[in-house]
């Protein structure tokens, strides 16, 4: 049976960012293409084993290799993403970007033929069937196993603003869901996915992990598919919250962000602070905001008694932790927003377009 270990949590402040997408066509729009690109062709050397297929033959994902310095994550970012642009276009295809694809319709396309994934439709049905969702996920070096558990209870409260932050998921099977991330209420469909509830200690983890692959629960201990999870592989907090993005700046605003947020909720474990321990209630309350109502959201605060603006929490995230890119992503227009006015004031087409992604050269 595949299991993590305690031990894997041996370092402080490494990166790994993943990235899924959407191949699509000449036209912009979502076609099978992962075969090509992961199976039946040689990629270019960085995504060597880093480039692999979600559900979906349209859906493809990126990892970039271990990041040491948070310094060096633009660069590791965007070589990837010009890599995997490249590789597209030399298989015919091209790659966008956003949580859901505004024209998938998940009936019309085709699902991978991996055992793994089969497993799945099988097993969980219905709500696997119609995942075609694509997120951000950042993994930060934790160097201490019941730190990186501590840590993982603490963040699932700075999540529901994050995910408020990246909504880029307004349509979902071709029609406006009236939500600004329809992906996050589609995935929440699956088992295991939301909110995780607290852990008392990294063991308390363990003993959970092994009775749901002993249970049957689960088959590998990838399905936990929750918004943030200590992950026993890596030596990681992985947290999984934010849509998929089309700007790279965008995704490293998250990324200078969670990796500082992480940092920050290290250091007051060392200090010996006792925690939160929020209810799942209110933590799923306040996702509820930020999916339904992105940018203009507001949530009910640590302490339980008051809510605060989505900008009340950016400023005051971005003075105490000193980072500049949640500013800028607040400030300017959605991802959901910008995908509502591009549908209506120019059209289906001009809206595929506008999520295709463009080499950094």
């Amino acid at each position: 049976m595949d299991r993590g270990d305690a031990e894997h949590f041996n370092r402080m402040g490494t990166l790994g960012i993943e990235e899924e997408f959407f191949v699509v066509d000449d036209a912009g729009r979502p076609t099978a293409g992962t075969d090509e690109l992961v199976y039946e062709s040689t990629p270019p050397e960085i995504l060597d084993g880093r480039l692999d297929h979600e559900l979906f033959k349209f859906v493809i994902e990126t990892q970039t290799p271990l990041i040491e310095d948070i310094d060096d994550a633009a660069e590791n970012l965007l070589a990837v993403r010009d890599a995997l642009i490249e590789h597209a276009d030399s298989e015919g295809f091209q790659i966008a970007a956003a949580g859901l694809h505004p024209l998938a319709r998940w009936r019309e396309l085709e699902h991978a033929e991996k055992p793994r994934y089969k497993s799945q439709l099988d097993r969980i049905q219905y709500p696997q069937h119609r995942n075609t969702t694509a997120g951000l996920h950042v993994h930060v070096g934790v160097d201490d196993a019941d730190k990186a558990v501590w840590v993982a209870n603490e963040i699932r409260w700075y999540l529901p603003p994050l995910l408020a932050l990246s909504a880029n998921s307004p349509y979902w099977n071709g029609f406006d869901t009236g939500l600004h991330s329809a992906r996050a209420k589609i995935f929440e469909g699956l088992p295991n996915t939301g909110m995780p509830t607290t852990f008392d200690s990294y063991d308390d983890f363990d003993r959970f992990e092994r009775r749901m692959l002993e249970s049957g629960s689960i088959e590998d201990r990838g399905e936990l598919w929750y918004d943030v999870r200590p992950h026993s592989a890596h030596g990681t907090v992985e947290v999984r919250t934010p849509d998929g993005q089309h700007d790279p700046e965008t995704v490293l605003a998250f990324v200078e962000y969670i990796h500082a947020l992480v940092v920050d909720l290290c250091e007051r474990y060392e200090d010996g602070e006792t925690g939160y321990r929020h209810r799942r209630e209110i933590l799923d309350e306040n996702k509820w905001r930020a999916i339904r109502h992105g940018h203009d959201a507001s949530f009910i605060d640590r302490d339980g008694e008051a809510t605060l603006s989505l900008g009340e929490f950016v400023e005051t995230e971005s003075d105490r932790l000193g980072v500049n890119g949640l500013g800028d992503i607040y400030e300017a227009e959605s991802g959901a927003d910008r995908q509502r006015r591009l549908r209506e004031e120019e059209g289906a087409d001009a809206l595929c377009t506008a999520l295709l992604l463009e080499g950094s050269g």
